[in-house]
């Protein structure tokens, strides 16, 4: 439970939480100490005895990123792939998919900009049809919606499981439980919810997952990774390879790694990566479900409390709510309010259409203020904050 942390420790952990209030963790987190020392400390290896010499020293931190994974994903460590971000982790996944002609993915109107973009141009490289799912009442993913929508042709389901701006938490078991049913392939963005929620992938019903260093897992940016079924690894043929992915086989084959790293590159961060490892060895010491139920609790905190200030509008929606926090203040843009905080010292972002282009609550709002909690923010914040966001 949320009360097992050592909200003092966290503070301790995070040396900034003192000067400001960081309410921006959905963009990214503030690194705790142990993941900034495991980052310097690299990069200072790296500067006293040469990039080559430093890797090889920290090859048991490496290795050890595969199983911090698999302990944090419920997966094996051979279904464990780095990759430099979300996106690139995502796109290297699907880009590898069989489709075809006439091939059919399911999405939802929640879909982040950056898939959605990459699933058009796959409609438009390859002549797949991308059908996106509406929500139910509650703002989720329209599960029965979904099933009617499924035709033969259709091949994919791609959700993102906590979408960037409304505080929504798709209901990603239930959409696994479908795709199993019907023999799709789910492949869940879970940029978002990595590290504020507990993500098992079995449970999950997923293929494939993608996630971000940079956010709830707090390591440092410029880093992700992805997971992909064992069972799928031998369908899939990454969109491109080199010689971390494959061995040559002159003169004219070469052969895939049996593994998830055959969606790696040969050149990456090594500071990130073991920065990565650090992270979410950080979190798996913490306790998953208790960083999870603090955070919500903050969130549901934050939440009530700005519905009840006059004047301010909250719009999250779904079923389950997440650590995002979205609101307006009457009379001033989402942009104009987040000016305002940050110059303040309370870090917000701002939730825009370009971020979710099919949702039509975003587009009839224009934009919010996004505020996203963590287990290191506290209720003595949350009061603070509501008293810079009506100060104006």
């Amino acid at each position: 439970m949320a009360e097992t942390l050592d909200i003092d420790r966290l503070r301790r952990d995070t040396p900034a939480s003192r000067d400001l209030i960081h309410f921006n963790n959905a963009g990214a987190s503030l690194i705790p100490n142990p993941v900034s020392d495991a980052v310097f400390q690299h990069l200072d290896l790296e500067r006293r005895i040469g990039g080559y010499e430093a890797e090889a020293a920290a090859q048991a931190d490496i290795e050890d990123f595969y199983d911090a994974f698999a302990a944090l994903l419920h997966c094996g460590r051979d279904e464990v792939a780095y990759a430099e971000s979300a996106t690139r982790a995502w796109d290297m996944a699907v880009y590898s998919l069989p489709l075809r002609a006439g091939d059919r993915i399911l999405t939802h109107e929640s879909e982040y900009a950056s898939n959605w973009i990459a699933l058009t141009q796959l409609s438009q490289r390859l002549g797949v049809v991308i059908d996106a799912v509406p929500s139910d009442a509650s703002g989720q993913v329209d599960i029965d919606a979904m099933r009617r929508m499924i035709t033969p042709e259709t091949r994919v389901i791609a959700l993102t499981h906590v979408p960037t701006h409304n505080g929504l938490v798709n209901p990603a078991a239930e959409v696994g439980a479908l795709a199993r049913e019907y023999g799709l392939i789910f492949v869940l963005d879970a940029c978002q919810s990595a590290g504020q929620l507990p993500l098992d992938v079995r449970t999950l019903g997923c293929h494939v997952l993608s996630g971000t260093g940079r956010k709830f897992l707090r390591g440092p940016r410029g880093t992700g990774f992805l997971y992909v079924e064992r069972g799928l690894l031998a369908m899939l043929e990454p969109a491109f390879v080199d010689m971390r992915a494959a061995t040559a086989r002159p003169p004219g084959g070469y052969d895939l790694r049996p593994d998830a790293r055959r969606f790696e590159s040969w050149e990456s961060s090594i500071a990130g990566r073991v920065g990565l490892r650090a992270a979410v060895r950080y979190l798996l010491e913490l306790g998953v479900d208790a960083v999870s139920a603090r955070v919500l609790m903050l969130a549901s905190s934050l939440r009530n409390t700005l519905a009840s200030l006059p004047g301010i509008a909250v719009h999250d929606r779904g079923a389950l709510k997440s650590g995002i926090v979205t609101f307006t203040v009457d009379g001033e843009s989402g942009e104009a309010t987040a000016k305002r905080l940050r110059e303040r010292r309370a870090n917000v972002s701002v939730a825009a259409p370009v971020g979710a282009p099919l949702d039509p609550q975003i587009r009839v709002l224009g934009s919010a203020v996004r505020a996203s909690v963590h287990c290191y923010n506290t209720d003595e914040e949350i009061a603070r904050f509501a008293a810079l966001v009506t100060d104006h």
